[in-house]
């Protein structure tokens, strides 16, 4: 592969017919979006393309010359339509968050790279960021995806359940989706499970939403069976929101933490999230 076919440090797979290319951009399976570039008309062949790769090799200016027009985005709302992908169209882009999907470091990204899962939203991959008994407040940094320490907890509770994220997703707060995750053992900060999303805990924090998704982990087997929060027991649940309202309050933040919604009520979050980040994803690669 040279450098006058636009794409020499991506890695392709080149595909002998149209039809045995992947899922493109769907608002239903992000983990499996792909974007087709027609590379040798003369010869019919197409390559396939990471959206994420593609959208990394744009973001750095190094495709100026590629038409985008030849950019096939089949199955998804045409670009001249004045329609929106997000089923809520009150919400818009923020300018500010293209600033954690321009910045492409040498390793590979949590957020980005990691697949959500063909599963999603109802089960889904989940990065640890927080152990359960944990008090050391990790979070990820959105520009190297490295897991920082953001804080010390202020107060002595520590994390009742394992504390992460949902990769491919973004919400209003310009995070990805929050999850807690239900399991018998502490995980290690930085891996990644299935979960199965069980419920929601809308959350106001510090005047802003912050709602945390319910979740038990998809592989252990005493969780595992669990399909709706209602179905927990209500003093672990007491536990949770007891946590969530308190963990700030050395800190002189307030935390209001408004009940549990059923499962439908989360796998509708996640869906909305997965949406958000799919449009960030399609404007960067129109711009």
């Amino acid at each position: 592969m040279n450098n006058n076919q636009g794409l020499s440090d991506v890695t392709v797979s080149l595909q002998t017919s149209i039809k045995e290319a992947p899922h493109t951009l769907t608002h239903t399976n992000t983990a499996t979006v792909t974007a087709l570039y027609k590379r040798r008309k003369e010869k019919g062949s197409y390559v396939t393309v990471s959206l994420l790769q593609l959208r990394d090799r744009i973001f750095e200016s190094h495709l100026g010359h590629i038409d985008m027009a030849d950019i096939k985005d089949e199955g998804t709302t045409p670009k001249s339509s004045a329609s929106s992908p997000l089923r809520n169209p009150n919400v818009t882009l923020n300018e500010r968050n293209f600033a954690a999907f321009m910045h492409r470091s040498a390793a590979a990204h949590p957020w980005h790279d990691l697949e959500i899962g063909p599963e999603a939203p109802a089960v889904f991959n989940c990065v640890v960021e927080i152990s359960k008994g944990g008090k050391v407040k990790y979070e990820l940094d959105k520009n190297s995806g490295l897991i920082k320490v953001d804080r010390v907890l202020y107060s002595s509770i520590v994390y009742p359940h394992n504390y992460g994220f949902i990769p491919r997703t973004i919400c209003e707060d310009s995070d990805p989706i929050d999850v807690l995750v239900l399991m018998q053992e502490p995980v290690l900060t930085g891996s990644f499970l299935r979960a199965r999303a069980i419920g929601l805990m809308p959350m106001i924090d510090q005047g802003e939403k912050d709602d945390k998704i319910i979740a038990v982990c998809a592989d252990d087997p005493e969780f595992r069976h669990y399909r709706d929060i209602k179905e927990l027991p209500p003093h672990r649940l007491a536990e949770i929101r007891r946590f969530f309202e308190d963990y700030k309050k050395n800190e002189n933040k307030k935390v209001d933490v408004e009940g549990f919604l059923p499962a439908q009520a989360a796998i509708d979050a996640i869906k909305d999230s997965m949406d958000l980040y799919a449009a960030y994803i399609k404007a960067g690669l129109q711009r």
